[in-house]
């Protein structure tokens, strides 16, 4: 308990580093896991444990038991895989109570449709008290280019979540953080962040950009 920290970027797998954090000490969880697809971008890049069900699931009930009674968890999610998703994420405890669409201008896939759109979505534990300004569940999508990682999010859309659904000093979580967009994004928004990445040069990226975070921020304090 008293080597809990926060304000960090975390090198290991998700849910070995999530068991030895302390029982509800996160306020908020936002997450982009791999969604067992198996995902090649156009440049060849791929996921770890994107097509391995066992580094994945089993970080469910870890979220759940360290996300504080009565708050929001914000799941970046793909269609096919989502029965086995959702099987978990019920039996942690944690129930739907919304889903949010990214419309985007471009066709990321096309398969059965064109793929013209990303969702999350909005799961609570217990009964958190409705935000006092919830984001639209229809938003436009804003495109990062990937260059860092083969499915980064923009801070941009993420942020909205982070304010609507947390307040300044809450601590964000992001068990499979890539890039680190969401500690960026808390960061960003005076809220404190820990972000859980297994590739180390995607950590030592997150840092990089966290580092550049502070550094802005001490700037615009001067």
């Amino acid at each position: 308990m008293n080597s809990f920290q926060i304000n960090r970027i975390i090198h290991g797998e998700a849910a070995a580093k999530l068991a030895q954090m302390p029982d509800q000490c996160i306020d908020l969880i936002i997450t982009d896991p791999p969604y067992l697809v198996g995902y090649r971008d156009r440049h060849g890049r791929t996921i770890a444990n994107d097509e391995n069900p066992d580094a994945v699931l089993p970080t469910f009930p870890q979220m759940a038991r360290v996300l504080r009674d009565n708050r929001y968890m914000i799941l970046f999610c793909g269609w096919s895989a989502i029965d086995q998703f959702s099987t978990s994420w019920t039996q942690a405890g944690l129930r739907t109570v919304g889903q949010i669409f990214w419309h985007k201008n471009y066709t990321s896939s096309s398969w059965h449709t064109e793929c013209r759109h990303e969702s999350a979505w909005l799961l609570a534990k217990g009964f958190p008290a409705k935000p006092s300004m919830p984001v639209s569940d229809v938003q436009e999508w804003i495109y990062s280019g990937n260059r860092n990682h083969p499915t980064e999010k923009a801070v941009d859309i993420l942020t909205p979540l982070v304010r609507a659904y947390s307040k300044p000093g809450d601590v964000i979580l992001d068990p499979f953080s890539g890039s680190g967009s969401t500690s960026v994004s808390a960061a960003l928004n005076n809220r404190r962040y820990i972000g859980i990445e297994l590739d180390k040069g995607y950590c030592q990226h997150a840092r990089s950009r966290i580092a550049g975070v502070m550094r802005y921020r001490q700037l615009m304090a001067t």
